[in-house]
């Protein structure tokens, strides 16, 4: 097997601070973060932006690049920003990130769904909500589909090649597995493919241990097990560690954190990013699995270099 490569997802765009004091929101929070995590075991961290004022998620360029700087000067961690935007924006929007400030690696989801997370908000008081735009930006998903059209996919696809950027791709569904392919075959993408599986969406697959063997054995049958590299992520808890544990066992790779799952253990929020880290680290060392470093994973992973991006 090769070494565990563990991403930590320091916020998203979906997870709100009313859920939990801990969620990092201005640059220099979402830096402390993620540093923390890197040197709990972390190699690569995936980054949203905030707005500091209230926490909502932005798109503001300036913001992002403050943070992916900050982080820059701290680590080595391999830093791979979001490319998802928000509901109404095209793809030149979307993927600006790239042309701007070249990263190494970033996020490409290969398809649509019904992306929803409202029970979120079914379950909290009108009383308990922090800021006034949270409750409505998590209601409205019940009315949303995330769009990656094949016409997206294939304009994105020059935005990766034309700032030498590894795409990331999330995998929320089998059909997901067919549009890769689809895309390989004419050429948009190539391998070797960088991929994770997303699950427990509401809207996308689910969280058994089938559902990965299935994921796996797909990607293995359409792309040939040596031309791509695969990890896990579980939304939710005990999803997000029942998820990494099998998927470690299975020779994959995995992802923690606040975007996927804001309990250490059941009832109990945890305190940061780096200590969710730090218990996959635990299980991976129970395990048998080593952890790859920054610059390991950089290898098996075959990016750039830090000493090559725009920030």
């Amino acid at each position: 097997m090769e070494k565990l490569i563990i991403t930590v997802a320091v916020t998203g765009n979906l997870t709100v601070p009313t859920q939990t004091p801990y969620l990092p929101i201005t640059p220099e929070q979402i830096a402390d973060d993620a540093v923390a995590s890197a040197e709990a075991g972390a190699s690569i961290v995936h980054i949203h932006a905030r707005d500091p004022k209230d926490g909502r998620p932005t798109t503001d360029l300036s913001i992002m690049r403050s943070i992916l700087t900050k982080i820059k000067e701290r680590s080595d961690a391999i830093i791979c920003p979001t490319t998802g935007g928000v509901s109404g924006f095209t793809v030149q929007q979307r993927y600006a990130i790239l042309a701007e400030l070249k990263p190494e690696i970033a996020s490409c989801d290969v398809g649509s769904l019904n992306f929803a997370v409202h029970p979120i908000a079914e379950r909290i008081k009108d009383e308990d909500w922090k800021y006034p735009w949270e409750k409505e930006h998590l209601l409205k998903t019940r009315g949303w589909v995330f769009t990656n059209t094949f016409a997206d996919l294939e304009e994105a696809s020059r935005f990766y090649k034309e700032n030498d950027v590894m795409p990331e791709f999330g995998i929320y569904d089998t059909s997901y597995l067919y549009n890769l392919r689809y895309l390989v075959r004419r050429g948009f993408f190539k391998p070797p493919l960088q991929m994770n599986f997303v699950l427990g969406v509401l809207g996308g697959i689910g969280g058994d241990v089938g559902d990965i063997v299935h994921l796996r054995n797909t990607a293995d049958r359409l792309f040939g097990p040596s031309n791509y590299h695969w990890g896990a992520i579980g939304l939710g808890y005990p999803l997000e560690f029942n998820a990494a544990a099998a998927t470690m066992a299975m020779g994959g790779n995995v992802r923690v954190g606040f975007e996927d799952n804001i309990l250490i253990s059941r009832d109990v929020l945890a305190k940061s990013n780096a200590e969710l880290v730090g218990k996959v680290v635990r299980i991976a060392k129970e395990l048998g699995r080593e952890i790859a470093t920054p610059d390991e994973a950089r290898d098996i992973l075959k990016l750039k270099g830090k000493d090559k991006v725009n920030f």
